[in-house]
């Protein structure tokens, strides 16, 4: 259905909607139309009031319609009296319409009002995450960060998390603003980046930067760069800090997945515990491993290569230097198949040692505990990011080490042209990280949702003159 451009009278619009294949949604379709179409609002309102005339009263999705389309246009005062109709109509509103009223009045000069919705939506409901944010940034935009930091915790408490598009806006709007206490909340999400290996993409590095830069009497520079593999910086000459555990906290970190990931509720959901006692056996008896490979996982990594064949140059590339190489198999790999033939599973098994577990196994935890028994030294092959088990890690210091010992004893498998590239474990920390005088700060140069295992190389330094 096309709008149309201008206002129509009552009979016009009834001659439309009889011409329409099915009248009894006309005026939904109708409406859905204009917001797609971005129709002028007296053309919306005059089908709104066609509908209130003819049938008496008008229905709450065709008034959420109109009101999505006065948002789209920032019609701050047809939004005020949206609001007042539908108070007035319903006694509660549904979590939809304050979305849309709170972001309405939020970019508006009646932004103050977005606020006391979100005061109605906490007696109801937990507020959504769009609208903290919303009001956020309205509270930002106007310089007030106090109130906007207010939310912001408010919003953390309630476990929900935030956007980089609200974090970069904090950066946007505090640049040149004195004050200590708001450098302290800044510090504050960048800690909260580091805690959560959260890496800022290229635009919201660049805003972090220009805050440093722009902050009165602070004399920050930043730099962009990439670290040596030693670790070190370039530009300040520090060394960034070690990806390692301490032994303290390796042991620590090996006892909670042993006890909380292997042994807790969800291990054995597809595999049975004999399985996993015989898997314990096999590894106590061979240990330690230097490598541990998930086989069925990295057997895919080239899609037109026979899966034998992808795990076959992995295994020869990584026994190269005298490794001692577990592979986690599968059952079905034994059987001489177009995809796992006989000769070369032989040759593989002279490199290595298998484990073959049932077809229907889940393997992340074989690989945990082979890798954690194995000792600090053990590296581990997977293309999975292992984002469950960090979930079963009840406190955030131990999920910290989780991460830390991912990032260093992960390795990524790229497949470069035909040959297997291998990205090493870093020795160095990839995560935002500070001595007081320095920052470093890790960065991505396109938006992407965060993976356990994509380090980026880039860094921006930051250090006080």
């Amino acid at each position: 259905v096309q709008p149309p451009e201008k206002p129509l009278q009552a009979e016009e619009w009834n001659r439309l909607r009889e011409s329409f294949q099915s009248p009894e949604i006309f005026e939904e379709v109708m409406f859905n139309s204009m917001v797609r179409c971005n129709s002028p609002i007296d053309v919306a309102k005059s089908l709104l009031t066609h509908v209130a005339k003819s049938k008496g009263d008008i229905a709450y999705n065709l008034l959420i319609k109109y009101l999505a389309l006065c948002v789209q246009q920032g019609q701050t005062s047809e939004i005020c009296d949206m609001y007042d109709i539908m108070k007035i109509r319903f006694r509660i509103l549904e979590s939809g319409a304050y979305n849309l009223l709170i972001r309405g009045l939020s970019n508006s000069d009646q932004w103050r009002m977005a606020l006391t919705l979100l005061e109605e939506v906490k007696k109801i409901m937990i507020p959504s995450r769009t609208n903290y944010e919303s009001c956020i940034k309205a509270a930002s935009r106007h310089q007030e960060m106090n109130l906007a930091f207010e939310l912001y915790h408010e919003m953390l408490a309630k476990d929900l998390v935030p956007t980089l598009d609200v974090l970069q806006a904090f950066f946007d709007f505090s640049r040149g603003m004195k004050g200590a206490e708001l450098q302290k909340e800044l510090f504050g999400i960048l800690l909260y980046l580091r805690e959560n290996q959260i890496y800022p993409h290229k635009t919201f590095m660049r805003s972090i930067k220009l805050w440093f830069e722009s902050i009165p009497g602070g004399n920050w520079r930043g730099h962009l760069t990439n670290i040596k593999d030693s670790g070190q910086c370039p530009v300040c000459n520090h060394q960034l800090e070690d990806s390692d555990l301490t032994e303290e906290e390796y042991n620590n970190l090996r006892e909670r997945i042993i006890r909380d990931v292997i042994h807790g509720t969800d291990t054995f959901r597809k595999t049975s515990p004999q399985e996993f006692e015989a898997f314990q056996t096999f590894v106590e008896n061979r240990l330690p491993f230097d490598i541990v490979i998930d086989g069925l996982n990295v057997s895919h990594i080239k899609p037109r290569k026979m899966q034998c064949e992808n795990l076959f140059d992995a295994v020869n590339c990584l026994a190269k230097e005298n490794a001692r190489l577990l592979v986690l198999g599968r059952k079905h790999m034994l059987i001489n198949s177009s995809n796992w033939k006989r000769g070369i599973m032989k040759e593989m098994q002279n490199k290595a040692d298998f484990f073959f577990a049932e077809n229907i196994s889940e393997d992340d935890a074989f690989l945990l505990y082979a890798t954690l028994r194995s000792g600090k030294h053990c590296k581990f092959v997977t293309r999975d990011f292992l984002r469950d088990h960090k979930a079963c890690l009840a406190d955030s210091l131990t999920r910290h080490l989780f991460r830390k010992w991912q990032r260093g004893h992960q390795i990524s498998k790229k497949m470069f042209l035909s040959v297997f590239i291998q990205q090493p474990a870093f020795c160095y920390d990839c995560v935002v990280q500070t001595t007081g005088d320095t920052w470093h700060i890790p960065y991505k140069d396109t938006f992407e949702e965060k993976y356990s295992y994509r380090v980026p190389r880039k860094w921006l330094c930051i250090q006080q003159k």
